[in-house]
């Protein structure tokens, strides 16, 4: 079992950048892929970013590469989410969650556990 919590969101002018924490608990949090997950109210959860195990191989959405970065301090139990040159369209709640496997996915049904999401807003 996994528990996940976010913070770090807010309301940010385009261009600026703000750095999404995810804080998980549990013994297997380090043998997991982690990811981070966008849903604005009637649109799909969309993908963003994902991490392997490690941190040693990461994978990014097209429409964040460039300007989000993730990555993960296992000794911490944490996950990151740095994101720069921030636009209205990345206004969304921001979640992360945590892998049924060890290596990088960006499919929603393969991961098992996520977090309650954190608002970003992002004014133009």
């Amino acid at each position: 079992q996994v528990q996940l919590v976010e913070s770090g969101g807010g309301l940010v002018q385009a261009g600026g950048s703000l750095r999404l924490s995810c804080a998980a608990s549990g013994r297997t949090f380090s043998n997991c892929a982690m990811g981070w997950f966008r849903q604005t109210p009637g649109k799909k959860l969309e993908f963003v970013a994902t991490i392997n195990w490690s941190g040693g191989s990461t994978y990014y959405a097209d429409s964040v590469k460039g300007r989000f970065t993730i990555s993960r301090d296992n000794a911490k139990n944490m996950v990151y989410l740095q994101m720069n040159s921030l636009e209205p369209e990345d206004t969304a709640v921001y979640s992360c969650g945590a892998n049924k496997y060890s290596n990088t996915n960006a499919s929603p049904s393969t991961y098992a556990y996520w977090g309650q999401g954190t608002q970003v807003t992002v004014s133009s």
